[in-house]
């Protein structure tokens, strides 16, 4: 385990590398009103109230990993957006609980992919505003089982792979960075409009956005360069845009998944792609 600056964690284990962070101080960072509470048993629940009112909550475990994320207004009416509570108390069903709790083993097929290979990866630039919302409102390209729990999803590239993803490559990031420059906020608009109308549309739905490197450098710095680059571009999105922090996940994959294939730097590799993954946290979610 290697503690990285910004609340992040590099575990190796069994020839694996994954990074990770506490999700309750995600909350901390955003509102200088967040409150947090033992709940016992290693867990915490964190919460901050909005100008309306309403709270938003995030339950951990003692590793910093979801358990429920969920949304109470005023009148007492709850909105859930996460609860991996289910999948944690029976191993069984595909999650590893180890001592660090990152431990996924899931075998899953791809998917098959009949469709058209620009309507299943969508290029920001070169889409519409039609085509980005079909992107992220489109229902799985294959049939799953089950729905999954948020670790699952976060660390098997299969199970993701069954939504569209759009891939932003109009937010260019300089080598070894993860700012975003300025004058390029308003490239995300359009991303942001098309988020908020899912939301009218469905208020519960759940956006992860993907950090990606080059492959320059060691898995290790790759590892947290991509994690901050996700949290970038996310919160560009939360604060500029004003998407609901609990609507999004964030995630750095490093280099894994190079989109050209080169051990040279590669703008293209620096990037950040994102999806919605509603439907792979179960059908009771996607209402």
């Amino acid at each position: 385990m290697i503690e990285e600056p910004g609340n992040r964690v590099i575990i190796r284990d069994q020839g694996r590398m994954v990074i990770r962070r506490d999700e309750g101080r995600a909350f901390e960072r955003f509102s200088p009103n967040a409150r947090s509470r033992d709940l016992g048993e290693g867990r915490r629940e964190t919460w901050f109230e909005r100008p309306d009112g309403s709270r938003v909550y995030t339950e951990v475990d003692r590793n910093g990993r979801i358990l429920r994320r969920w949304r109470r207004d005023r009148g007492g009416r709850e909105v859930v957006f996460i609860d991996n509570r289910r999948f944690y108390r029976n191993v069984g069903i595909g999650i590893g609980v180890g001592a660090l709790g990152v431990g996924v083993g899931l075998a899953l097929a791809p998917p098959h992919i009949s469709i058209p290979r620009d309507r299943y990866i969508v290029d920001y630039e070169d889409a519409s505003d039609d085509d980005l919302y079909e992107a992220l409102s489109a229902p799985p390209v294959g049939r799953l089982e089950r729905g999954y729990s948020l670790d699952e999803i976060r660390y098997s590239a299969s199970l993701r792979d069954y939504m569209r993803r759009i891939d932003l490559d109009t937010v260019s990031f300089e080598f070894g960075s993860f700012e975003v420059a300025q004058d390029q906020y308003p490239k995300l608009e359009r991303l942001a409009r098309i988020v908020q109308r899912m939301l009218e549309r469905n208020e519960a739905e759940v956006f992860m956005v993907e950090g990606h490197t080059d492959a320059v450098g060691s898995d290790e710095d790759n590892l947290t360069l991509s994690d901050r680059r996700a949290e970038a571009v996310a919160d560009i999105l939360v604060y500029e845009f004003g998407i609901p922090i609990e609507n999004l996940v964030t995630q750095g994959y490093g280099e894994q998944y190079l989109k050209v294939q080169t051990e040279a730097p590669e703008r293209l590799n620096r990037r950040v792609a994102f999806r919605r993954i509603t439907p792979l946290l179960g059908e009771f979610r996607d209402r």
